[in-house]
C-alpha cells in the first residue's frame, strides 16, 4: 500500500489516525487546512485494446452505506473478453483508463457508519449490481431491470480487477465457512443460470435443452438440475467441456454442428421436443434453430449474447407453436440461495474453475480467455 504525499504548511498539525488493518491516515488539524493524505492501490488498468497493465491510482473512499472490500479473487466474463478485444458491448463503451471484472469476492476491510450487516474481517461474495432502490422495478422485485443501476466492469462504472472496492453493504453477502473465494465469485455466473430458471417457468420433470456449455451455460445445467428438472440435454463444438457437461449432470450431450440435432432431441422427447430450451452460446445459428427445436407450447429462454441485434428466427413457427420467448438480463434475489447451493453441495463451481492467474498477470488471464487457450473453462484472478 502507497502513501501519497500531500503538502501541508509549516505551521499545520498532522494527527495520525489508525484505520482497520493497520492502515494509517494523517488528517491536517491547521486552521488554515483539513485534509487526510490518500492512500493508493493497485489496479489493472485497460488503457486500449488488449492493452492492461498494474498501475497505481487513489484507493476508493467508502459511503456511510459501504463497505471497502479487499478483493481476492475475481473471475473472467464473456463481458470481460468483448471489452478487453472490442472496447465495447452495444451501448456500454470503453473509455479508457478503465477497470474491467466483476465476478468477485474478498475481505471487508472498513465499513461506513449505517453499515450493519458485515464487518471488518468478514469474507463475502459481492453482488456487482447495486441499483436506485426507488424505481417500479426495484420496487417489484426486479432490480435488474432498475435504468439507474450502477454494475461493476460496465462503463463507465470501474470493476474490481483492484487491490480494494467500495461497495454497497447490502449487496454483499458473507460466504459459509466451507466456501472460499473462488466459490464467491463463482455466485455471479451461477446467478445467471437460476435468473434462467426462474424465467423459464420450470416444473419439476420438464425437459430442458441448453444450447451452449460454456461457463454459464454449465451453471445454467447444474442450475436446472438443482431445480428439478428431469432430462437435461446440452450442445457444444467443444468435445472436454461436454465431457465436463456429462459430470456435471447432463443427461445426453450433442456435437452443436450435428446435423441430426433437431430429430434426434424429438427422438428423445416423444417426438415433440424439450418443454424447455436455454441459448447460452450467443450463436446466431443456435437461436434460430431454438424455435424448431422446443415443444409445442413450450418456453424459449435467450441468455447468449449474439455478435448482432439482428437474428433471422422462422416467427411464424414460433406463433404456430405458441412459443414463449423470455430473455435474461443478469439476476435479481438469487446470491443468497446460490451461496446456500454451493455451501450444501448441491451446485458445483469448483470443477468449472481451470484457470488460476496471480493479480499481476491479469493481462495474461484475460488474453488467454481471449485466445480460447484449450483447457480453460473459467478462469480466476487472485489476489492473496
Amino acid at each position: 500500500m502507497v502513501v501519497v504525499n500531500v503538502e501541508v504548511t509549516a505551521h499545520s498539525k498532522r494527527v495520525p489516525i489508525h484505520g482497520s488493518f493497520g492502515r494509517v491516515y494523517f488528517k491536517d488539524t491547521s486552521q488554515s487546512h483539513h485534509m487526510i493524505r490518500r492512500l493508493t492501490m493497485k489496479a489493472a488498468i485497460m488503457n486500449g485494446i488488449r492493452q492492461v497493465g498494474i498501475e497505481e491510482i487513489p484507493q476508493p473512499e467508502i459511503r456511510p452505506d459501504q463497505a471497502l472490500v479487499a478483493i481476492r479473487a475475481v473471475g473472467v466474463c464473456g463481458s470481460d473478453i468483448h471489452y478487453y478485444t472490442h472496447g465495447r458491448i452495444g451501448d456500454y463503451v470503453v473509455n479508457p483508463p478503465f477497470i474491467l471484472g466483476h465476478e468477485c469476492a474478498g475481505v471487508i476491510v472498513e465499513v461506513g457508519s449505517q453499515v450493519t450487516n458485515v464487518a471488518p474481517g468478514d469474507r463475502v461474495a459481492v453482488e456487482p449490481g447495486v441499483p436506485c432502490r426507488r424505481c417500479v422495478f426495484c420496487k417489484q422485485g426486479r432490480y435488474n431491470l432498475c435504468r439507474d443501476v450502477v454494475f461493476l466492469a460496465t462503463p463507465p462504472v470501474n470493476g474490481a480487477f483492484a487491490e480494494y472496492i467500495a461497495h454497497a453493504a447490502d449487496f454483499l453477502y458473507k460466504l459459509p465457512d466451507n466456501a472460499s473465494f473462488n466459490d464467491g465469485a463463482m455466485c455471479e455466473p451461477l446467478s445467471t443460470g437460476m435468473q434462467a430458471v426462474n424465467r423459464s417457468g420450470l416444473r419439476m420433470g420438464d425437459s430442458v435443452f441448453v444450447a451452449g456449455v460454456g461457463p454459464i451455460g454449465l451453471m445454467t445445467l447444474q442450475a436446472f438440475r438443482a431445480a428439478g428438472a428431469g432430462a437435461v440435454y446440452v450442445s457444444d463444438l467443444d468435445t472436454s467441456r461436454l465431457e465436463l457437461a456429462k459430470k456435471l449432470g447432463a443427461t445426453t450431450v450433442f456435437q452443436a454442428n450435428d446435423a441430426d440435432l433437431i430429430s434426434e432431441l424429438r427422438d428423445l422427447t416423444d417426438g415433440l421436443g424439450p418443454d424447455i430450451v436455454v441459448e447460452t452460446a450467443g450463436s446466431e445459428r443456435a437461436t434460430a434453430q431454438s424455435i424448431d427445436i422446443v415443444r409445442p407450447g413450450g418456453v424459449v429462454v435467450l441468455v447468449g449474447l449474439a455478435p448482432t441485434a439482428g437474428v433471422e428466427m422462422n416467427t411464424l413457427a414460433a406463433i404456430d407453436k405458441e412459443i414463449d420467448i423470455r430473455g435474461v438480463f443478469r439476476y435479481a434475489n438469487t446470491y443468497p440461495a446460490a451461496l446456500s447451493m454451493i455451501a450444501r453441495g448441491t451446485i458445483d463451481v469448483t470443477s468449472m474453475v481451470t484457470a488460476e492467474y496471480p493479480f499481476e498477470d491479469t493481462d495474461r488471464a484475460l488474453s488467454d480467455v481471449a485466445d480460447r487457450l484449450p483447457g480453460i473453462v473459467k478462469a480466476v484472478v487472485t489476489n492473496e
